[in-house]
């Protein structure tokens, strides 16, 4: 089985999906790992990539790619990335929602190396204008490279789950008994 996790910045996609992957002995990859990588090989922040990306497509193309093409190679594993459910149809399709300030307060007290080549905010109001532009910017590429209007949409989505008051773990329960079901 194959589990594409899509959701909002902030949401959990990253936590949940690594946690996910550990108890099910499934492999985790990671579309926000491999762009975040792009943008550090370039000497850029995700932020500047995306903006990037506005313009050329390689930005989202490249990784959306690998993506696909790793579907067709293996099996039992987690994708984790905003539009993962779209490039590999046969999955179990999980969006994770959050509330925008619940998100900035995540992002902006995870001190993790994910979201080292992120850049620098001094307050949280600071994060939550970064986060509603880095949402804007993923909603812009996704329209104009491939048609999608709204990558929210509860109807793309065998499972939707609202993150913003749940702990990773509650997320995951969730997301078994659906699988179980």
């Amino acid at each position: 089985m194959i589990i594409t996790i899509s959701g909002m910045a902030g949401a959990g996609k990253g936590t949940v999906g690594r946690m996910l992957a550990e108890r099910l002995h499934y492999n985790y990859y990671s579309m926000g790992d491999l762009r975040r990588k792009m943008a550090l090989d370039r000497g850029m922040t995700i932020e500047e990539f995306n903006k990037l990306g506005e313009k050329e497509s390689f930005t989202d193309v490249d990784a959306d790619n690998y993506q696909k093409e790793l579907a067709t190679k293996e099996d039992n594993f987690i994708m984790e990335g905003r539009l993962s459910y779209h490039f590999i149809h046969d999955s179990l399709k999980i969006f994770l929602y959050v509330d925008a300030g619940v998100a900035a307060a995540r992002i902006y007290n995870d001190k993790s190396p994910n979201r080292l080549n992120q850049k620098n905010v001094k307050n949280l109001d600071e994060q939550l204008k970064l986060t509603v532009e880095r949402n804007a910017s993923d909603k812009l590429r996704y329209k104009k490279y491939y048609g999608i209007k709204d990558f929210t949409d509860k109807k793309n989505f065998d499972v939707y789950i609202d993150t913003t008051h749940l702990t990773p773990e509650q997320v995951i329960d969730r997301i078994l008994k659906h699988m179980h079901s």
